[in-house]
């Protein structure tokens, strides 16, 4: 499991867009702190679609930096 204290860190200091990896290989964008709230236990994310997902802690294995969006090049 996860400590969720460096995700808590993550999001009260200058926000960076992340991925939380799951154990069954999922993987869930964070691109704002206003698309997750943190739990004892549990996360809860809410993608730009409206759905939401609660994932346990216990299936988080780690976060990362979200890759940067690349510029559409100009053909």
């Amino acid at each position: 499991m996860l400590n969720l204290n460096p995700l808590r860190e993550r999001l009260n200091g200058p926000f960076s867009p992340f991925v939380i990896h799951r154990s069954d290989g999922r993987k869930f964008e964070v691109p704002h702190r206003d698309f997750i709230a943190v739990g004892k236990g549990v996360v809860y994310i809410v993608d730009e679609e409206d759905c939401t997902y609660t994932i346990d802690a216990l299936h988080i294995v780690s976060i990362s930096d979200r890759p940067a969006k690349r510029a559409k090049s100009a053909r």
